[in-house]
């Protein structure tokens, strides 16, 4: 799988953890030679941008609104999406990821209510749930697993 595109999807950054997941996700897929882009919303990757100045952990920051234009224009499209979600708006990205693309879906699904929104999506692909909200260990470790099952 080394080699494939990753698209790492944010929608709002209401929640601390998901940029600290972000930030881990890309560098840990970056180093295990997937070519990696993350893709948020204009706050979320404000956050990125000020945390990692240098791009060394997302070395391909770009606008969400734009890739899935591209996506849908069929001008670009990805091998993987994780899609971070812990509300309607961040599920709302996810399932039109899900409807455009081909890529295997990912949904990481935390905050304080992970598991009832969880329970609410109704597309294919993997759910990866943490009802964490400052603490990332729990989700990065889940992440670990599922990196370890793509990697084989």
């Amino acid at each position: 799988m080394a080699g494939a595109k990753v698209l790492l999807m944010m929608g709002c950054p209401e929640i601390p953890i998901q940029t600290s997941i972000a930030l881990y996700l890309s560098h840990k897929l970056t180093k295990l030679g997937f070519d990696v882009s993350v893709a948020g919303t204009e706050a979320a990757t404000r956050l990125l941008k000020v945390s990692d100045s240098d791009g060394y952990y997302a070395k391909n920051l770009v606008s969400l609104d734009k890739t899935l234009e591209d996506i849908m224009e069929k001008r670009d499209d990805f091998d993987i999406c994780f899609a971070f979600m812990h509300n309607d708006a961040g599920m709302t990205y996810a399932a039109t990821m899900s409807a455009i693309s081909q890529a295997k879906l990912y949904s990481i699904v935390f905050g304080r209510n992970a598991e009832a929104l969880a329970e609410t999506i109704e597309f294919e692909g993997e759910k990866i749930i943490a009802k964490d909200v400052h603490n990332p260990l729990r989700l990065k470790n889940k992440l670990d697993k599922v990196v370890e099952g793509i990697i084989g």
